[in-house]
């Protein structure tokens, strides 16, 4: 069973992600919160597998309830759930490790498989959507990372040139299928590169390797 904790501040919004993923058979609501405060104390003692936050309530917002219990609990996966596909705030919810984000009218199929995708370990943004977001907000990014300083960080200080190269090209919203045509390999071998890539930065996921690929210089914001 996926043990899924519902956050958002309005009650209706919350009955009716309920009620969908209630009559799935491998997908339990375990709680609801209705503010980033009560969310972190809750997923802290339910420890469940997928958090479904939204960003805008009162009292702790949910970025900086994304951020905490990511912090504490790594296991644990945030799903975003935001009004607008570009929004700043879904942004944000990324950068403190969040796993991806959902329109609050997505359809129910849409939100069931993004659930079970988080709790399998990808992340639920495309990596074209991706590069919009961060070609949007990519000047925000910290560290005042430069071109041409990728390679020295220590973020990156153990990836092969093939591991760079193949982190350059998630980072610039290239799917696998993309990265096996550009660089003549299988798709595959791209896996391959791809599972070495988040393990060695330590990357939760696709999305946070594009979040690092730009911090550190290796792509450059539009």
């Amino acid at each position: 069973m996926i043990r899924v904790l519902l956050v958002d501040d309005q009650a209706l919004l919350r009955t009716g992600f309920r009620l969908v993923l209630e009559a799935v058979e491998d997908i339990e609501v375990v709680g609801e919160a209705a503010d980033g405060e009560v969310a972190e104390r809750m997923a802290r003692a339910l420890r469940p597998d997928v958090v479904l936050m939204d960003v805008r309530m009162p009292g702790r917002n949910g970025i900086d309830a994304t951020a905490a219990i990511t912090s504490a609990l790594p296991e644990v996966r945030v799903l975003i759930l935001t009004t607008f596909d570009l929004d700043e705030y879904a942004f944000a919810g990324l950068r403190a490790g969040a796993s991806g984000f959902l329109l609050k009218d997505t359809q129910p199929d849409e939100l069931v498989a993004a659930i079970r995708s988080v709790a399998s370990g990808d992340a639920v943004v495309s990596p074209r959507v991706t590069r919009r977001m961060l070609d949007l907000f990519g000047a925000r990014l910290p560290d005042g990372a430069t071109e041409g300083t990728a390679t020295t960080d220590p973020a990156l200080a153990s990836l092969t040139p093939r591991e760079l190269e193949v982190l350059e090209l998630i980072g610039v919203g290239l799917s696998n299928t993309e990265i096996a045509d550009r660089l003549v390999v299988s798709e595959a071998t791209v896996k391959t590169h791809v599972g070495n890539v988040l393990a060695k930065t330590g990357s939760r996921d696709r999305v946070h390797a594009v979040v690092l690929a730009y911090s550190t210089g290796l792509v450059q914001p539009r």
